[in-house]
């Protein structure tokens, strides 16, 4: 995958794709990647807002995105940005307010290219925390439950 810039955080190195003005895709990198330095002005500026979020979780992100997705998918994903910091919503949830189903949402969720910009770590079961980037365990649940905890979740039993 070619990367405009690679990051690294409190739970490992991410992949920022993105065109001259838009950003495209987040990828959490396997263990071992290095960093890289960012290859264009938009790629830095997403590197700065994403090390401010690190800084402070009630950072807003103000990015250009461009998304590939389903009617649908954009839906969800529109109705997840609007989840503030430090509170989560179920896929029941949204899938009320969206009126679909939980598991349409959940794969919406999984399918979210730009994560942490898109807080789809914030979206979580009624009786756990659900998946995170399409899988269910592993390191990718140990990020979501980072994130969560990050922005004051952990109190709340979910991770």
């Amino acid at each position: 995958m070619n990367y405009q810039a690679k990051l690294s955080t409190p739970f490992g190195m991410l992949g920022i794709r993105c065109g001259a003005d838009a950003l495209t895709g987040i990828d959490f990198l396997e263990l071992g990647a290095t960093p890289q330095p960012p290859s264009q002005a938009f790629a830095r500026e997403v590197c700065e807002q994403l090390q401010a979020y690190f800084i402070d979780p009630n950072f807003h992100f103000n990015l250009s995105l461009k998304l590939n997705g389903t009617v649908h998918q954009t839906k969800v994903w529109q109705a997840i940005s609007a989840i503030p910091p430090g509170q989560t919503r179920s896929y029941g949830d949204l899938a009320t307010l969206l009126t679909s189903s939980p598991r349409a949402v959940g794969q919406a969720c999984g399918a979210n290219p730009i994560p942490i910009v898109i807080p789809c770590h914030r979206v979580v079961s009624k009786s756990g925390i659900g998946g995170f980037i399409h899988q269910r365990g592993g390191n990718a649940l140990d990020i979501k439950c980072w994130l969560l905890a990050y922005e004051k979740q952990s109190n709340q039993g979910v991770c």
